[in-house]
């Protein structure tokens, strides 16, 4: 039976729309807390798939979350053997620390839904599936990174250039957020409440900006997420 390893750093940023289809596939599926792994037990090679999720803290945050430490070396085990494995918002910085590359604060916050522009080398991967022309992109970072040595830059946004990054055969990451949905992102507003009251962030408008764009996002996400798998052998 096919694996899929998934990394939370915090309940309310899970999965969504890719755990679907992943149980759709038949995946036998093992979810862990990053915080309180004991990643001595995990093996990075094990699972067919990997998908590094996001969270509030910094990748560089290593003297308050030890475990910073041990998941950027099980990540760097898994990319550099070539593994499918997909980072999205904290998982992307880490992936980008684990390939060497810096992260750090970002010039500003990017919040809410805005479209991606796709590289010339986007637009011949499954990220092209999010193209501003089918749908707009959901975000919620503080942080950004540098391009990792030997990483194909693929979409950017207008607030933030190194939006997703693919490398070797089978990396992938996301600064943005392609898994999530309209009732997932309830759980959000909640977890994230008192940085939407210090950011002036209205929770109706993002629940309308949810209704207005989230259903064209899972419909792209079914996509992206079904050719990435096919292209992974996966």
């Amino acid at each position: 039976m096919k694996t899929a390893l998934i990394i939370h750093h915090v309940a309310f940023e899970d999965a969504g729309s890719f755990l679907a289809l992943l149980k759709e596939q038949d995946f036998n599926i093992q979810e862990v807390n990053a915080c309180t792994q004991g990643w001595a037990a995990l093996d990075p090679l094990a699972a067919d798939v990997c998908i590094v999720l996001g969270g509030p803290i910094g990748a560089y945050e290593d003297d308050n979350y030890p475990f910073l430490l041990q998941e950027v070396y099980f990540l760097q085990q898994r990319l550099h053997a070539d593994l499918p494995t997909l980072g999205i918002c904290l998982g992307a910085q880490i992936m980008a620390r684990a390939l060497g590359a810096s992260v750090y604060p970002a010039a500003a916050k990017e919040i809410g839904w805005f479209p991606l522009k796709m590289t010339n080398e986007g637009k011949d991967t499954p990220v092209r599936h999010f193209d501003a022309r089918h749908c707009n992109m959901f975000h919620w970072h503080g942080d950004t990174f540098d391009l990792p040595q030997g990483a194909q830059l693929l979409a950017s946004s207008e607030a933030c250039h190194n939006q997703a990054y693919g490398w070797g055969k089978h990396g992938l990451a996301f600064q943005c957020h392609p898994e999530v949905t309209a009732a997932g992102l309830e759980a959000w507003y909640v977890g994230n409440a008192y940085e939407m009251a210090h950011e002036n962030l209205s929770v109706t408008q993002m629940r309308q900006q949810a209704a207005a764009h989230a259903l064209d996002l899972a419909h792209q996400a079914r996509l992206f997420f079904t050719e990435w798998l096919r292209i992974c052998g996966a």
